[in-house]
């Protein structure tokens, strides 16, 4: 057993092994020559017995990262759900703090509508937008922020649930970056452990299903919301190994038809590109040995990521003109929160997507 990294106690154990795969935010310039050998890091999850925290088991990934541009589904979502906590009356006091994330962008423009002044120290509303997974000491990590809480303040804290891509099998999910994987069961754990109880809960659609808490100091009495979460996680049995060892099938599978229906394209003649050099993808293009025999080219509107390569593959990194310009028979998209935003911005390929739904 290792040392779980949200409550230290040595009782996580291997649920999942998903085998070595390339590190999900380097991307090599497409000039760079490829290599099978960058598919070196093992991608596995353990479980701890104690807390019930899924979480990366090791992380020997480094090096530049390239990250791409916010989507307009996540913008719209902090709107979204800025209005709901105001309505609700959490967005109390005058001064805010966010931890932000490398992959989300800031809530603090929405905050600052509402009357909050951004600080650096302890403040009234907390926010944490996908921040927290990315922190290797889980532990240390929650003791921050409840420190950066005021008495009669309150954490808001937004999260993937590994409920969700446990129901919707959205393995790829999982990577290397991504530290901890909370479900409300185990969260509530960790909070605790700092102090901390959970109020109110709201459930949003992104990303097939993203939980948002408001946790405040002390004992408090959870509403309804919180309740009806915990009982539904109970119910999956979200903290079990059965339920958390569903995903290795799940990943096998999800290869292998996504290569037979490139295969089935490429021998009807089709040709095939991608958009959104995602990071989830790369796993998914590694465990399905995919080259530019069946995807000519991953569309990305970040110019940081054009001119490079996914990882672990020989697929270049276009601009979406170039995709344009190369008119092919299918899409695939890799990150279906897109799909309105892309079918609005190119209606030419319209008929021609096929979304990845894991």
């Amino acid at each position: 057993m290792n040392q779980c990294r949200g409550c230290g106690q040595s009782t996580a154990f291997r649920v999942l092994d998903f085998g070595d795969v390339p590190a999900p935010e380097h991307f090599p310039r497409a000039s760079d020559p490829f290599s099978d050998a960058e598919a070196c890091h093992l991608l596995a999850i353990d479980l701890c017995h104690g807390c019930g925290l899924a979480q990366l088991a090791t992380d020997d990934t480094f090096g530049e990262e390239v990250n791409g541009l916010e989507p307009q589904a996540l913008r719209d979502q902090a709107e979204s759900a800025m209005g709901q906590l105001a309505a609700a009356g959490w967005l109390r006091g005058d001064t805010v703090r966010e931890f932000d994330s490398p992959h989300s962008g800031s809530w603090l423009p929405v905050a600052k509508k509402y009357g909050l002044r951004p600080i650096n120290g302890p403040a009234d509303v907390v926010l944490d937008c996908f921040g927290i997974t990315h922190e290797p000491d889980q532990r240390a990590s929650f003791a921050r922020r409840a420190d950066a809480v005021r008495e009669g303040g309150v954490l808001l804290l937004q999260f993937q649930s590994i409920a969700t891509i446990v129901e919707l099998g959205q393995w790829n999910a999982l990577r290397h970056g991504h530290f901890a994987y909370y479900s409300l069961t185990s969260l509530s754990r960790l909070l605790a452990n700092v102090g901390m109880g959970i109020a109110s809960v709201w459930e949003f659609d992104l990303y097939g299903g993203t939980v948002l808490v408001a946790a405040v100091h002390g004992d408090v009495d959870p509403d309804e919301s919180v309740q009806r979460l915990l009982e539904k996680e109970d119910h999956m049995g979200i903290t079990t190994v059965d339920t958390l060892t569903t995903l290795q099938q799940v990943a096998d599978m999800d290869a292998q038809q996504l290569r037979d229906w490139l295969e089935r394209e490429a021998g009807a003649g089709r040709t095939v590109y991608a958009y959104a050099a995602a990071s989830k993808a790369v796993s998914l293009f590694s465990r399905a040995a995919i080259t530019t025999r069946l995807i000519k080219g991953v569309a990305d509107a970040s110019p940081a990521k054009q001119g490079r390569r996914m990882p672990g593959t020989d697929i270049p990194i276009i601009s979406p003109n170039a995709l344009l310009e190369a008119n092919p028979d299918r899409v695939l998209l890799t990150l279906t929160d897109l799909m309105p935003e892309v079918g609005m911005r190119y209606p030419e390929l319209a008929g021609r997507w096929k979304a990845h739904f894991r």
